[in-house]
Parts: structure tokens; C-alpha cells; sequence
């Protein structure tokens, strides 16, 4: 019996757990609160690609006749293949038979289907990787042939990292996904209760705690807790995690609470200690930043006076009760720096609450994970670092602050070094200038192995309105003291933010062109810009040219959909940006010139070439 049972809900990542439920159990072994924890995402997986889940998908799906596309019909003709290599397939990506990389890569072993139509193209870039690595792609490649013959004849819904994610964007009002709700359970649903209620009836909890962290998470947890309050309803279910601390700050919907006891905000630590001793001996009314349901309404309860616990005072992260050995390493593409997200377990650790910088304008400044900002002392971080080890056996750390400060960055590396610790890490920088030489090779050194940072509109004036505090010559410097010391580095890209124009547009891509071809970059992702009710823009958004088109909030608000007074559609824009850094990606496509990677009949008008000069970041890089 335990006091929590800590879930996340189908689905996050293959290849590692999602890290709130262990960083909030390792502060509950500090209070002497006894818990379980549980990623409910990778038990599904696991279930439904194994030989007796692949034999009754394949049974279902037959039986309620929804195998109707060409492809579907190839997979299925070929089912008898497919159940008698799951199993080995999973246990390789697995990491437990590497010898298998030979057979895979063989054209005879896996059954293939459309998903393989673009290994020819990529065969040229697979020859530039292991072949352990080749291996993976080739197994990736199967899994996503199930997966599109799941989504056509089983659930249209599902998806490795995500599962009914329309659902749970911009979604103002509860009425969708509580109709959905209100419909018979997916196949999907039913695989997931039957392992939830296997794990339930083992552990007795008195309270269920569900992390949402994105909207592809928030109909399966909904799901869950809508059968632990028909199955257990003396279990007491509460929701916390990044998507309410975002999305739900002004939800009143009374229906949602048919389902949730409680929706805590923000950290939450304490807001979770104090709900628990009020349902284990209801010493405590006041609550720290919660909603419930009372008299038929919907209330907000932060009457506590505690403040929250410092960074000193949550403990180590803990991994116990998860299946660390089950997770599946996969590489959807071929490119080192893109594959570190979905391949290897990776250790998750933070160096410092918030952000030390705080200002992009785009960005959830004004809420506390953002701004509240507090470091973590060096000697405990590396203490951490070696708990961690010696508990998970992973000697892999993914460092998942929001921008991990310079400063802290060099004296975690000296202790690493001072300690001599032999580990792999990799995290989330901004391009700033302290970046320098020394220290690029001193984090080398530690262990570090890529960086991911924020390039966003790849142009001066955009960064300024963007309040990013660099430049683009800024940027080229720091990435390419980076890449020379040995660290790859991602880029995040935006287009479409407020005022930019269709020049700029075609600016921004010539410099990321630029920036693949000098080798300085190693990927990167373009992001249309949102805009959110909790970012300097969405809080003043005159300011930036928009206009918002605001609704009534009962359920959730964060996306905000808008009009940019330039009156460009910036989506038309995506196709072209996508496909152009997909081929940079792989080292192919620099000589084209950028404004043909748009299609003039798409956009409607004749698309400008770009003004950026031809040497101009190779010029920023060589201006020592």
C-alpha cells in the first residue's frame, strides 16, 4: 500500500522517462512519503508491439473491417512476418542483441511497407553512420509502418509521442474532449486500463497523482482518472504538470472535476504534500495553489502561508519503480544531434529553477517556472549526478533547464573533471557571448556532448523585437567555437513572428543555409510562432502589430489565435522552410538558391531573393 501512485499518461518518449514524477518522488523519500511511480506510455507501447499484441491488433482490425488502404492491405498480408520478428526488434532497440544489426540491415529480415520508400534517397547518408545506428533507422522505419497501419485501422488517434493531441490544443472550452469522454472506450483505452488496474490492485494508494506535460497526454489522463473514479472512487485523483500549469489557470468548468479531485499549479512539491495530508488525515485545509470543486463550482484554494521548498531541499531524482531496461532507443533521422531526443536513456537533471535570462517576448515570462529563477549548488548537483549513476547504472545526463546559465555550466564541469567522473551530457544554452574558446573545451572536456539553443528568426531586427539579447553574428560565433571544440548543436527556428516580412522570411533561411553549409550547425526545427496568454506578447500584443481574437475561457487558455496586421499567412510558409532544412540536414541543397525552396503558386506572389550576401557568416566568423 502506498500512500501516491505517481502516473504518466500515454504517450511522451520511447527512449527515457519523462522526468516529473521523478524528480517529485525523490522530494517525497525526503518527507518520508511513501509513493510509486509509473510511465504508463512505455507499458502500452510495450504491450501493443509484442507477438500476442501485434497478433490481435492485426485480429481486430480484420474483424471490424478497416483494412482498406493499399498499404494497410501490404502490412497485413504480411502480418505472419511481423509477429514473428516484433519481439527480437524490440529487444534490439532495447539494446540488449546487438548482433541483430546485421540481419536487420539485410533487405530480407523486416517486412517493409511505404515507410521504406525513402531509404533509397537516404542510402547515402545511412553509409555515414554506424551500422548499429543503421540498424536502428531500419527497425525505426518498421515501427512507423505498424504505427500508420494502427492510426488507419485501429486508432486514428495514436502516435509514439502523442496520443489525441487536437484534443488538448487551444482547447477554450471543455465541451470536445468531455464528449469525447462520453464515447466507447479506443482499443487503445482498453490496453491502457488493463495494465493501470493490474498496477492499481498491487499498490492500494490513497491518492493518484497524473503529470500532463503536453497536450498529447491530457485525453489519456482524463481517461484514467474518469475509470479510477468509476473503479475506486474512494481514490482521491489529482493533476499537476506542465499542460495545466500552462493551459488551466482559468479554468471554471465544473465538469472537469467529475473526473479530477484536484488541479495543482506550478511547482508542485508542496502543493502535493499538503493535498496528501489532507486526504490521509485531514489535518490541513489550507492548499497551495489549487483547484477543486466545491458546493458545485470550481475554486481556487492558495490560502497556505508555507513558502515552497528551495532547490537544496527536493532531493535526489529517483528512477526506482520504472522500467529503465524496456525503453526503445529509435532514430527517426539520420543526423547525430537530431537522434539524441529519441535515442539512449538519458538521465534528466536541472541546474537552476527558471531562466536566468527571462525576457524573450514570445516566452512564458511572467509565470514562476519561468521567472522565478534560483540555482542549485555545484558540489550537489555532482553529488546528484553520482546517485544518479550509481542507482539507474546510466552514465547519460540530459540537463533539461530552460537555459542552462554559463557560469554554473563551467563549475559543474571543473567538479566533473575535479571528481573524475566519466559521463556524457548535453542540455539548452543561449547563444551569449560567454561562450568562449576555454570554456567550449573545458565543457568538452566534462563530458558535454551537444548543445540546443534558440537562433529563432535568424534576423537583427526580429531578435531585438524578439528581446533574445544576441545577434546573428553573435550566434555564428558562439556555434562555431562550439562545433570546433567538438559540441554538436541544435538550433531552434521560428518564422511568422509579428511583423516579420516576406523578405525577412527568406533572409532568415539564407543564414541557417549559411550556417548548415560552414558545418557550424548540426540540426535544427523551425517553429511557427504561438501566440500565449502568458508571454510579453500575448499580455500587450498592440505592441507587436496583432491583433488577438479572444474567446470565452472556461477550460483552457494558452494558444491564442491571432491576425498579424501585415496580413501574411505565414503557414503557407512551412512546407519550404521544412523541406530546405531537411536537406541541410543531410548535407544536400546548399547550392540552391533559397527563394526556390517556396512555391510562388502556393504563396500566391513572386517570392523575393534574398539580400543577405553570400559570405556574410563565414565574414561573422572570421571577424576574430
Amino acid at each position: 500500500m502506498k500512500d501516491i501512485f505517481l502516473i504518466t499518461p500515454p504517450f511522451t518518449q520511447l527512449n527515457t522517462p519523462y522526468p516529473a514524477s521523478v524528480y517529485l518522488k525523490g522530494f517525497l523519500n525526503t518527507k518520508n512519503i511513501s509513493s510509486f511511480q509509473m510511465d504508463l506510455g512505455i507499458e502500452v507501447i510495450l504491450e501493443l508491439f509484442s507477438k500476442i499484441g501485434l497478433q490481435n491488433l492485426f485480429d481486430f482490425a480484420f474483424q471490424n473491417n478497416k483494412i482498406i488502404s493499399e498499404n494497410s492491405q501490404r502490412i497485413f498480408a504480411l502480418k505472419d512476418n511481423y509477429v514473428q520478428t516484433i519481439d527480437v526488434v524490440i529487444v534490439f532497440l532495447q539494446g540488449k542483441n546487438k548482433t541483430l544489426a546485421q540481419k536487420i540491415c539485410t533487405d530480407t529480415f523486416l517486412p517493409r511497407a511505404s515507410r521504406f520508400a525513402q531509404l533509397d534517397d537516404m542510402n547515402w547518408a545511412l553509409e555515414t553512420i554506424s551500422f548499429q545506428d543503421q540498424a536502428k533507422h531500419i527497425a525505426t522505419l518498421y515501427l512507423e509502418d505498424l504505427s500508420d497501419f494502427i492510426v488507419e485501422c485501429i486508432d486514428e488517434d495514436f502516435g509514439f509521442s502523442r496520443y489525441a493531441e487536437r484534443l488538448g490544443r487551444s482547447a477554450n472550452t471543455f465541451d470536445q474532449l468531455y464528449a469525447r469522454l462520453q464515447n466507447k472506450r479506443t482499443y487503445i483505452d482498453l490496453v491502457s486500463l488493463k495494465i493501470l488496474d493490474d498496477k492499481i490492485k498491487g499498490i492500494q494508494p490513497k491518492m493518484v497523482g497524473i503529470s500532463v506535460p503536453f497536450p498529447g497526454n491530457l485525453y489519456s489522463a482524463f481517461r484514467c482518472a474518469q475509470w479510477i473514479k468509476e473503479t475506486y472512487p474512494e481514490i482521491k485523483v489529482v493533476m499537476g504538470g506542465g499542460f495545466p500549469t500552462t493551459e488551466l489557470r482559468s479554468v471554471s468548468d465544473p465538469r472537469v472535476f467529475d473526473y479530477f479531485d484536484y488541479i495543482v499549479l506550478d511547482d508542485g512539491e508542496l502543493p502535493i504534500e499538503l493535498l496528501l495530508l489532507n486526504v490521509l488525515d485531514k489535518s490541513q485545509d489550507s492548499l497551495k495553489r489549487t483547484f477543486l470543486r466545491k458546493n458545485g463550482e470550481v475554486v481556487y484554494n492558495n490560502s497556505s502561508l508555507r513558502n515552497d521548498y528551495k532547490q537544496v531541499e527536493l532531493g535526489c531524482p529517483d528512477y526506482s519503480d520504472l522500467l529503465l531496461d524496456k525503453y526503445i532507443s529509435v532514430i527517426e533521422i539520420v543526423n547525430p544531434m537530431h537522434s539524441l531526443w529519441s535515442d539512449g536513456r538519458w538521465n534528466k537533471l536541472t541546474l537552476a529553477h527558471g531562466c536566468y535570462w527571462a525576457k524573450c517576448t514570445f516566452c512564458d515570462v511572467s509565470l514562476d517556472y519561468i521567472k522565478v529563477y534560483e540555482l542549485v549548488a555545484v558540489k550537489q548537483l555532482v553529488d546528484r549526478i553520482e546517485q544518479l549513476i550509481e542507482q539507474t547504472g546510466e552514465h547519460g545526463f540530459h540537463i533539461v533547464d530552460e537555459a542552462a546559465p554559463p557560469v554554473l555550466m563551467k563549475a559543474l564541469a571543473v567538479e566533473i573533471i575535479k571528481r573524475k567522473l566519466e559521463i556524457t551530457w548535453w542540455t539548452n544554452i543561449r547563444f551569449e557571448k560567454n561562450f568562449t574558446k576555454d570554456l567550449c573545451y573545458l565543457l568538452k572536456e566534462s563530458g558535454c556532448i551537444a548543445v540546443s539553443g534558440g537562433l529563432e528568426v535568424a534576423s537583427d531586427r526580429l531578435l531585438t523585437l524578439i528581446n533574445k539579447g544576441v545577434t546573428v553574428e553573435q550566434v555564428a560565433k558562439v556555434t562555431n567555437t562550439l562545433t570546433e571544440s567538438g559540441i554538436m548543436v541544435h538550433a531552434y527556428l521560428m518564422y511568422g513572428f509579428p511583423t516579420q516580412t516576406v523578405q525577412e522570411t527568406v533572409d532568415s533561411l539564407e543564414m541557417v543555409r549559411q550556417m548548415f553549409e560552414l558545418g557550424i550547425l548540426q540540426s535544427g526545427f523551425w517553429h511557427q510562432f504561438a501566440l500565449t496568454a502568458h508571454s510579453p506578447v500575448g499580455l500587450d500584443p498592440g505592441k507587436y502589430g496583432i491583433i488577438p481574437e479572444l474567446k470565452d475561457i472556461s477550460f483552457a487558455n494558452n494558444d491564442i489565435q491571432f491576425k498579424d496586421k501585415t496580413g501574411i499567412d505565414h503557414d503557407k510558409f512551412s512546407y519550404g522552410l521544412k523541406k530546405s532544412l531537411y536537406n541541410f540536414m543531410h548535407g544536400v541543397g546548399f547550392e540552391i538558391p533559397v527563394h526556390k525552396w517556396f512555391d510562388k503558386k502556393e504563396l500566391g506572389f513572386k517570392i523575393p531573393k534574398t539580400k543577405i550576401l553570400k559570405y556574410f557568416i563565414e565574414r561573422c566568423i572570421d571577424d576574430e
